[in-house]
């Protein structure tokens, strides 16, 4: 019997051969490579320090800082220049008996004074100078550590952005010196141009005062018509109570007294209790001819504090206006509680901004005529809706406006002229703020300065006029 042979069929020949094709074109298609980086590790870590030290150097140079020290510089300069008159009028009219020593004990209150300022000065200064070297010493180790850190940029991308700034560098130069404008002279000091307003410069002081910190609202400035032999003083209202209200003045005897915290007049309390009837509501407050004006507690009133009588007498404004906070500047963010009446002083006197329900928000502003009571003279009304403003003030018989642009910049941008009776929203004056918040901003005819409350700080800025 023959035995079936085992050779396989063609059928099947073919199949096996398929399948050893399939098998070599699946193995042709696989790609297998070795990948060998002769580059070092980007370091990461080192660069998050290096950030994170570059950032703890930021936050501790400020311009709050720098703006300190030419602060108790100002200060100094105007204590020497008075101290220096005290004594020469002391030379002049010494009579040998109570006069010169009277003068005598004024003269060494002066250099007491005189002597804080300086002690602060220097330990200002100490501590600005150990923060230069430390700066220094940083910025020195920030520079080797990016120098090492440049050397991972092998596509060069880092030395082409500084090629780029270095020509915008240029570029902007170029266009500085091809659109060169003369700066404006400062007009001389008590005078009124009546024109319009062209730039506020400084800070020219910054202090956080008697008390770092406290009092978030408040005013501060001088008295455009002062009282005999109180020229050289400044006063303080903070709200003491709630941010909303406060019972008393502060006075100053010198910017030095005010920036190292001597309060050597003390307080003029307008009544006992805080809050009580006829004391101070809101920070929008001033001084003028030894008076301080302010709205009076949970009243539609302007109140008048005699300093010397120590009396209040008051003013009802017109039926409609918006008091209790229902009149407040504001910004995108917030309102700024019970600004509903803010008070303004110039050259020629007192004014009082506010709003009404029949002028629908709108500001309106009166001059108010002195006397006891005051009286309220002419009044104008605008077309500036007063929650799109921050701060009003007035100088040279012009209302001016403010309005946030963010944590560092505020500006002017409306004026209404009392004279011709004209408004402009095109002012664009920007001022650099040394805090979040302005809460109260006063003009002072006496030395062109703007005196801003800012967040328990008292700035002050040069205005230049036309």
């Amino acid at each position: 019997m023959d035995k079936k042979s085992s050779k396989p069929s063609g059928a099947q020949f073919r199949k096996k051969r398929k399948e050893e094709e399939e098998k070599r074109a699946k193995d042709t298609e696989k790609c297998a490579c070795e990948l060998n980086n002769s580059e070092k590790a980007f370091p990461h870590e080192k660069l998050r320090i290096v950030e994170t030290n570059a950032s703890d150097c930021n936050s501790n140079i400020t311009p709050q800082k720098t703006v300190e020290l030419e602060s108790l510089l100002l200060g100094l300069e105007r204590r020497l220049s008075q101290l220096n008159k005290d004594v020469l009028i002391l030379e002049k009219e010494d009579d040998g008996e109570l006069y010169g020593v009277l003068s005598l004990y004024v003269i060494e209150n002066e250099m007491t004074e005189i002597k804080q300022l300086i002690d602060k000065l220097n330990s200002t200064t100490q501590e600005h100078q150990i923060l230069t070297a430390n700066a220094t010493e940083q910025l020195e180790n920030f520079k080797a550590e990016m120098q090492e850190l440049e050397k991972f940029d092998t596509m060069q991308v880092i030395k082409g952005q500084q090629v780029n700034s270095a020509l915008k560098a240029d570029l902007f130069k170029c266009n500085k010196k091809m659109n060169t404008t003369v700066t404006p002279t400062e007009p001389p000091q008590g005078t009124c141009p009546r024109s319009r307003l062209l730039n506020v410069t400084g800070p020219r002081v910054y202090t956080a005062g008697e008390y770092p910190g406290s009092y978030a609202y408040g005013a501060w400035g001088r008295d455009p018509r002062p009282e005999e032999g109180k020229e050289s003083w400044y006063w303080l209202v903070m709200m003491t109570s709630s941010n909303r209200y406060s019972n008393y003045v502060r006075f100053y005897s010198s910017l030095s007294s005010l920036i190292i915290g001597v309060s050597v007049p003390g307080n003029v309390q307008i009544h006992s209790s805080n809050p009580a009837t006829n004391t101070i509501q809101g920070p929008n407050n001033v001084l003028y001819g030894g008076a301080l004006y302010y709205n009076c507690y949970n009243q539609d009133y302007v109140c008048r504090f005699n300093l010397t009588t120590k009396s209040v007498t008051t003013l009802q404004l017109p039926k409609g206006t918006r008091y209790n906070s229902k009149g407040n500047f504001c910004h995108l963010e917030d309102c700024y509680p019970y600004t509903d009446l803010d008070l303004a002083t110039d050259e020629s006197g007192v004014w009082v901004v506010y709003t009404t329900t029949q002028d629908f928000g709108n500001l309106v502003l009166s001059k108010l005529e002195e006397g006891e009571p005051p009286v309220l003279g002419k009044t104008w009304r605008t077309s500036v809706y007063k929650q799109a403003v921050t701060n009003t003030f007035m100088a040279c018989g012009v209302l001016y406006a403010t309005r946030y642009i963010n944590r560092e910049v505020e500006e002017i941008f409306y004026s209404f002229n009392t004279v011709t009776g004209q408004e402009r929203f095109n002012i664009g004056i920007f001022m650099n703020k040394m805090s979040t918040n302005i809460q109260s901003l006063n003009y002072s005819p006496v030395d062109q300065m703007l005196h801003a409350y800012c967040d328990s700080n008292m700035v002050s800025y040069k205005v230049l006029f036309g």
